[in-house]
């Protein structure tokens, strides 16, 4: 049986032809104010990327040589695999505050509550995709020997971060997402297994995808007027200083909740990805795409703080 809509008159705005390929919305504000798109288009457009990007663990793993991995490349999927465990809370945290936020702006800016709906309904497609990540690595590590994943330590990294100002946290996703595409990037540099390269390639490009969907929902509040630009620039200050959060295993570590980049344990292998002046210019990158201030690295970001705190 096939579906037919009703007869109406086409709507403004509506969602995008059927033969454009799928992309991310990254004028989101617009779309739902001047563009006259709804909620029902947003969810179809966010649909249609995921379901042409969606990949199968079982597949990839099939691919991989086991037999011929390099205790380098052992050690990068352990690590990998753990760190992907901090994932879900932080799809979990971002559907709860979503909701809240939708909640708390629906009156007083409809708007802006549309636009925390949209990162509430996507993050259920992020969640899925993270779940391919640590489910493929931690499998990996698994048939190779590597050593097991505690339950303590899983429950550990299952800690939720503390709930934030809506924009700060997304920036914060979004350059927690710049630091594992890199991350993922590096490795591939390195292996030499065609199946494994692939699984990283993979995932890095997933995580890039995840930053733009970042990125579009931060640029969204920005662009409302209703959150301030000094909030972006503080959360990439935050990881951009001398002590900050780039620097991962290498600064103090907290107990509140789990950093993925707190914990990678490198014993037996001097590879480090690292790539640091990379990942400083996609976050100078990300603020130019949230706020359309330019910046171009660690000691002009904190410039530019200073100068919107004081204004």
């Amino acid at each position: 049986m096939s579906i037919r809509p009703p007869e109406t008159a086409a709507r403004p705005g509506s969602a995008e032809r059927a033969d454009a390929p799928p992309a991310i919305i990254t004028d989101l504000y617009d779309a739902l104010t001047t563009r006259g798109m709804s909620l029902v288009d947003v969810t179809w457009e966010q649909h249609r990327l995921h379901e042409s990007r969606r990949w199968s663990v079982v597949e990839m793993l099939a691919d991989v040589d086991v037999d011929s991995l390099t205790q380098r490349d052992r050690i990068l999927v352990w690590n990998a695999g753990r760190a992907e465990l901090t994932t879900k809370p932080g799809a979990d945290r971002l559907e709860r505050q979503a909701e809240a936020e939708c909640r708390h702006w629906r009156a007083k800016a409809p708007a802006v509550a549309a636009v925390m709906e949209a990162c509430g309904t996507w993050s259920r497609y992020w969640n899925e995709e993270e779940a391919h990540h640590e489910t493929v690595f931690n499998r990996l590590a698994a048939v190779t020997g590597m050593e097991p994943i505690s339950n303590e330590t899983f429950i550990e990294f299952r800690q939720v971060f503390p709930d934030d100002n809506m924009l700060r946290t997304l920036v914060l996703l979004a350059i927690s997402e710049i630091t594992a595409a890199v991350n993922y990037g590096q490795c591939q540099h390195v292996i030499e297994d065609p199946g494994l390269r692939r699984i990283f390639k993979q995932v890095a490009a997933d995580e890039i995808q995840h930053r733009n969907y970042f990125v579009a929902f931060a640029k969204a509040l920005v662009d409302s007027g209703e959150y301030h630009p000094k909030d972006a620039f503080s959360v990439a200050h935050l990881f951009l200083r001398e002590d900050g959060e780039l620097q991962g295993s290498g600064r103090e570590q907290r107990g509140t909740h789990v950093n993925w980049w707190d914990h990678l344990d490198t014993t037996g292998s001097d590879f480090r990805p690292e790539a640091m002046e990379k990942k400083e210019q996609l976050i100078c990158g990300a603020l130019k795409k949230i706020t359309g201030i330019t910046t171009h690295s660690a000691d002009e970001v904190e410039d530019q703080w200073m100068e919107l705190l004081d204004n």
